[in-house]
């Protein structure tokens, strides 16, 4: 595990924390994206958990550098961030920095990093794959017409932050255009994947079983598409 640093397509560089599996750089990859926290040791551990899965995993540092504790920063950071920009630069040079040496990627996120996800689905037509973890971003920001790749969504049917009725709007789009996509809804609250949602004052909850079922359709998606 390491930090490393990449080329986005417009040139720039961004860094990012990379781990690598065992079956070393020519494993298929795939990109991790942040909750609204920042690049922490909660989300380096999600990218863990992928790399012992066999996927070399890097979550690009969309916040460079900054990360915060408290929900009020959280929304701050979040709300200084350019979606687009992150989408089309920092993820799609993450996604093609993989693709050098791995014939396939894909990317995954949680929370705001879902709903980065969706507009990955739409701008970076490199990744072969893209599993959303209960976020989405404005729906009128979502070109359903442009993805391409297969997708899978977990949201929770609890979720007071992105709530479920999003979905249901969401999914109207992705089946007017021909998605290929599946959906699955647990009854759950928001964050119900990150073991450290517990006590929070934001409505969030870790709920083990909704993630552990939720991680095995994950992994399933990935070995299937990325395999």
């Amino acid at each position: 595990m390491s930090q490393i640093t990449f080329t986005r397509p417009d040139g720039k560089e961004c860094s990012g924390y990379y781990v690598e599996p065992k079956a070393g750089k020519n494993a298929p990859g795939l990109v991790v994206i942040q909750e609204w926290w920042g690049l922490n040791d909660q989300i380096k551990g999600v990218a863990q958990r992928y790399a012992d899965q066999g996927y070399r995993a890097l979550v690009p540092d969309l916040y460079r550098g900054e990360k915060t504790l408290e929900a009020k920063e959280a929304e701050h950071l979040m709300n200084g961030l350019n979606f687009a920009d992150a989408a089309s630069q920092d993820i799609r040079g993450a996604v093609q920095y993989l693709k050098k040496t791995s014939a396939k990627a894909g990317v995954t996120g949680y929370c705001m990093g879902g709903a980065l996800t969706l507009l990955t689905a739409c701008f970076v037509p490199e990744s072969d794959a893209n599993t959303v973890w209960y976020g989405y971003p404005p729906l009128d920001y979502v070109d359903a017409s442009k993805i391409k790749a297969p997708l899978l969504g977990h949201f929770g049917t609890d979720d007071k932050i992105f709530p479920i009725a999003g979905v249901d709007q969401l999914e109207e789009k992705l089946k007017a255009a021909g998605v290929n996509y599946t959906f699955h809804r647990y009854k759950a609250e928001h964050a119900f994947a990150n073991e450290e949602a517990i006590n929070k004052p934001i409505p969030v909850e870790y709920n083990k079983a909704a993630a552990e079922t939720a991680w095995t359709r994950t992994i399933e998606f990935f070995n299937s598409n990325l395999r």
